[in-house]
């Protein structure tokens, strides 16, 4: 993240920076390799406490914001989670309660979202045959008095330890969001396998799970437009991460490239090395401002915020992880071992440019929103 931070938010940062460089070290995310939770319970709480899941919403239901712009306060955490690969359903959790805050729904689940004391987690992608973007094949049916949710989301984040899922499925034409609780019937969670060493994702099956009305979040069939938003949110907080990771992948190879010597000079030195660098140092920039410049877009809500998340997510997918791939390489041997701390931040790009969308599936979405924009007059 680049802008201009109030005193306020430089405040919110440090204290969310050093809180990770203390609990989030490289140390702890190599010893939660084979955690199958992938962060400890009390680390959420006190990051809660800090206000990591209240950004996005209202003061009325017990959030609030640092400068009035919920959603670019919350990308400096997600950045600041990027820098560290930080365990954590920041993500998630942060969507379900935007969701709930703005619709009223289950204020007591909203109540544990904000004192880190419960789990939600936002189920939205699907696997094949509905695995490309905006593909939604999960049906939420209307039966007498109940919900009858069937389908396959997958992959869900933090799904084995979640209180309850955010499910998107289709009604008819239009989408209806569902909070399924866990250990309801005829719900069952199978983990997968991850490059990440710390976030854990699942396959969440739904055969034919029958809720009460009261399950909805928001309205039966209408959900298209909030749906919309929540994707927005997750490409921008993806984004917001992905840079951070950029950021400590590149400056770790700076810093390496003026310490290692050849031949008697510094890598740093060589001409052939400082093209690369320029290049990397390019993509670095333009990220940071693409990535600013679609979460205030989102923020704001304004008419072309989807296209602003599209072209980050694309930019960021593409070039992150060029870079990223460049400074393991510069490394040298010791960039492909396990015990440096470069691959920790390719994990993470690396699964932050798959969710919610690969970039090739974000290009086409920028095509066809300008096949349907209407001409300038």
């Amino acid at each position: 993240m680049r802008p201009k931070l109030t005193d306020d938010q430089e405040f919110f940062r440090e204290t969310t920076a050093r809180f990770l460089d203390e609990f989030a070290s490289p140390g702890t995310l190599r010893s939660l390799r084979d955690d199958p939770v992938g962060f400890d319970r009390e680390y959420w709480r006190r990051g809660a406490d800090l206000g990591w899941t209240s950004l996005l919403v209202s003061e009325a239901d017990g959030g609030g914001t640092i400068s009035g712009e919920g959603l670019v306060d919350l990308t400096i955490v997600a950045h600041e989670f990027g820098t560290r690969a930080a365990p954590g359903p920041l993500a998630p959790t942060n969507l379900v309660a935007l969701a709930l805050s703005e619709t009223g729904a289950h204020p007591d689940v909203l109540a544990g979202l904000l004192d880190g004391t419960m789990i939600a987690t936002w189920g939205y992608e699907e696997g094949p045959p509905n695995h490309r973007l905006g593909d939604i094949g999960l049906e939420v049916a209307v039966d007498g008095g109940d919900l009858v949710i069937t389908g396959v989301k997958r992959p869900v984040e933090s799904a084995t330890v979640a209180d309850g899922f955010l499910v998107t499925g289709r009604t008819g034409s239009g989408l209806t969001q569902v909070l399924v609780p866990a250990g309801t019937p005829g719900v069952s969670i199978v983990p997968l396998q991850t490059v990440d060493l710390t976030r854990r994702f699942a396959a969440v099956s739904f055969d034919g799970v029958r809720l009460p009305p009261t399950a909805v979040v928001g309205e039966v069939c209408g959900a298209d437009a909030s749906v919309d938003q929540q994707l927005n949110v997750a490409l921008v907080l993806t984004c917001a991460e992905a840079v951070g990771a950029m950021q400590r992948a590149f400056d770790l190879t700076v810093e390496w490239a003026f310490d290692r010597y050849a031949f008697g000079r510094p890598l740093a030195s060589y001409q052939a090395l400082k093209h690369r660098f320029a290049d990397m140092k390019s993509w670095l920039e333009a990220s940071h401002a693409i990535a600013d410049e679609a979460a205030a877009a989102v923020s704001a809500r304004s008419e072309d915020a989807g296209e602003l998340a599209s072209i980050a997510k694309a930019f960021i997918g593409t070039y992150g992880s060029e870079l990223i791939q460049d400074c393991v390489q510069l490394h040298g041997g010791i960039g492909v071992t396990f015990e440096h701390d470069i691959h920790l931040f390719l994990r993470r790009h690396t699964i932050d440019r798959t969710l919610f969308g690969i970039p090739s599936e974000h290009r086409q979405r920028l095509a066809n929103a300008l096949e349907h924009r209407e001409p300038a007059a």
